[in-house]
């Protein structure tokens, strides 16, 4: 069977809590039928104050209530607590343990290793890879740079074509096919997010559609690759541009070429995945 492809959005809120005119109103042919068909999730857990990268993507990768453990929403990078949870409980270390294959398709480049190597900083999703012991740009996975082709300062130019990104979809389909699990960590969207303001930025809101449309191309490539899918993302942010810092808009959970069951939240969303695989729920 052909292995799961993650595709970890990062602050997208769910396109029926943004605002009129918002990113959401792009040409998505793949990326919005299937987000409208699956679930909007609550990114809150009844906790006051605006979720965060740190606690929410560790809901994620390990089915536990990271904020519960901090006992508030925390980001954007894991501390030692989080660290600590993802080491021991993170999907990639216990799919390892238990004979799987994970990857984290995401290219550093070396000015990320460099950056690293003066103050170490990592992002829940490298570390929790690192953390069992895999490689970062591991070499039998296609590398996906986490701005799908769009330059990385404002305005965010479109460099490379959007069938460059489905043909890379196709190869990770293919890359699935000799794995358990393959996550891509799409950071882009809450860089852009964090540009929001009244007015809303013209470029800004240019640069999040474009964004969006090239998550639907990568998407589309995987979809006629035959991989299932599986499409989140850890809090609001880019949704809603008409205000700078993340929101408390319910986020996508939404799978393809796979049944997913009532989730809820997002600690629920993680036990889902972590099911997916073949992996015990874990305690909270």
């Amino acid at each position: 069977m052909t292995g799961l492809v993650w595709l970890a959005l990062d602050g997208v809120g769910h396109p029926a809590d943004a605002p009129p005119e918002s990113v959401w109103e792009a040409e998505l042919p793949a990326l919005r039928p299937l987000v409208d068909g699956g679930e909007a999730l609550d990114a809150t857990l009844g906790v006051p104050g605006l979720p965060q990268s740190g606690t929410g993507q560790t809901c994620w990768l390990t089915g536990r209530d990271a904020v519960r453990v901090m006992g508030e929403h925390f980001g954007p990078h894991p501390g030692p607590t989080l660290r600590r949870l993802l080491a021991q409980e993170g999907l990639p270390a216990r799919l390892t343990r238990a004979g799987g294959r994970a990857a984290l398709a995401n290219h550093y480049p070396p000015a990320y290793h460099a950056a690293q190597a003066r103050r170490p900083r990592p992002g829940c999703f490298p570390y929790a890879f690192q953390a069992a012991g895999l490689p970062l740009d591991p070499p039998a996975v296609p590398p996906v740079s986490p701005t799908l082709g769009l330059g990385y300062a404002a305005p965010w130019p479109e460099q490379t074509p959007l069938a460059d990104l489905s043909r890379l979809g196709e190869r990770l389909a293919h890359a699935a096919r000799t794995h358990d699990l393959i996550a891509a960590d799409l950071w882009l969207s809450d860089l852009l997010g964090h540009r929001g303001r009244v007015p809303v930025p013209a470029d800004a809101l240019a640069a999040g559609r474009a964004y969006l449309r090239r998550v639907d191309a990568l998407l589309t490539g995987l979809l006629e690759g035959g991989a299932p899918v599986i499409v989140s993302s850890d809090h609001g942010n880019l949704e809603n541009l008409a205000v700078k810092g993340h929101t408390l808009a319910r986020v996508p959970f939404a799978g393809a070429g796979l049944s997913l069951p009532p989730a809820g939240d997002i600690v629920a969303g993680g036990q889902i995945i972590a099911g997916f695989l073949g992996l015990p729920a874990a305690a909270n």
